[in-house]
């Protein structure tokens, strides 16, 4: 299967000042991921239609949603689109007390024919060091306690992680992360027309075989202020 995370910045271009879903939703069909990781989506409320809905029609029948934050009227989180059935989600607040809030949605998919329910987490952390240490900790508790020792699992989104501390915040769980294990170091996603930081990740375990994919940078450096990543997965070791 192949997996793709990107923060669409509520759908606007990397300069905040054109909307641009129609062509994030052309460019995220035309890479065709099973399973999308998406943060800083619209959920939708009043007259306003859910982004996440909006990307995933006739594509991925499955999809979850995670609210994270309220701002004039819309709410925005993130959310995950399967071509797998979801069988359960849960949205857990990582949120630190009177700063912007943060969370990561966990989904439990049923994926034919291959054995344990694989869960992903969709994860968007804080911009403060601190706040992330506390965030890991978080995450690494939660896989803990709600995902078995032989079910494959994906964590993958916007860490916001420039100092690169988070493998070995995360390393208690076993996660390790796709592009660093390939390449020696993570990809560069931020911003999306000139990368520079490291902010993006595709973090694994239980997985037999788990590799990045390259993606043309354009038209993705007009489309938001991330760039995406996507990473190829085998539930089960090549025999």
């Amino acid at each position: 299967m192949q997996v793709l995370t990107v923060n669409i910045h509520k759908g606007y271009d990397v300069f905040n000042s054109k909307f641009v879903l129609h062509g994030l939703r052309e460019a995220v069909r035309a890479v065709g991921s099973d399973v999308v990781f998406l943060q800083e989506v619209n959920g939708g409320s009043g007259a306003s239609a859910a982004q996440y809905e909006f990307l995933a029609d006739q594509i991925w029948p499955q999809h979850a949603y995670g609210r994270n934050a309220v701002a004039e009227g819309l709410d925005h989180g993130n959310a995950v689109m399967s071509r797998y059935p979801v069988l359960h989600n849960e949205n857990h607040d990582l949120s630190i007390d009177g700063f912007e809030p943060r969370g990561m949605l966990h989904c439990v998919l049923a994926v034919p024919d291959r054995g344990p329910e694989m869960h992903v987490m969709c994860v968007h952390l804080g911009l403060r060091e601190s706040h992330r240490r506390r965030q890991l900790a978080r995450i690494c508790d939660i896989v803990s306690r709600h995902v078995p020792d032989d079910a494959p699992l994906v964590v993958a989104g916007d860490f916001n992680d420039w100092r690169l501390k988070a493998d070995a915040l995360l390393a208690p769980s076993g996660l390790r992360e796709v592009f660093r294990q390939a390449h020696g170091q993570h990809a560069r996603s931020f911003p999306s027309r000139w990368p520079l930081l490291r902010l993006d990740r595709i973090y694994v375990r239980g997985v037999g075989y788990a590799a990045p994919v390259p993606l043309a940078r354009r038209p993705w450096d007009r489309l938001s202020d991330h760039a995406p990543l996507a990473a190829d997965i085998a539930l089960e070791a090549a025999p």
